[in-house]
């Protein structure tokens, strides 16, 4: 999960520093998935120490779980903009689907890696 973790958190700066300056930097909230990210990464460079490991991997399914939350408003305007209707901000719509798919995958991810050692402890 240490490796799953920081690679989803840089996939999420670079999401975020994509839509940030693909909207012409005119807007600090389209760079929140690149502060999800950042926070992901860190838990998940620290989550390397073996005595944290456990703590930090619990604590970022915590930010994802509060980043998939946070996506859902901008979620409401995808069906619109998949249909060519007229969407007020395109960009943090793309963002906050990538967002939330990334952050649904790594929950997913991680419950069942969480089931999986659970399982292992129990059958020991």
């Amino acid at each position: 999960m240490t490796t799953i973790t920081r690679a989803i958190g840089a996939v999420l700066i670079a999401v975020g520093l994509v839509a940030y300056l693909g909207t012409g930097a005119e807007s600090v909230t389209a760079a929140a998935p690149a502060a999800l990210g950042l926070l992901l990464l860190v838990f998940g460079i620290l989550a390397g120490r073996e005595h944290l490991h456990q703590h930090m991997i619990h604590a970022a399914l915590v930010v994802a779980l509060l980043g998939l939350v946070a996506s859902a408003m901008p979620l409401a305007e995808l069906p619109a903009l998949l249909g060519g209707g007229e969407v007020e901000r395109p960009a943090a719509v793309l963002a906050s689907t990538a967002m939330a798919l990334l952050c649904l995958v790594y929950l997913v991810l991680g419950i069942r890696s969480f089931a999986a050692a659970r399982r292992s402890r129990d059958q020991a």
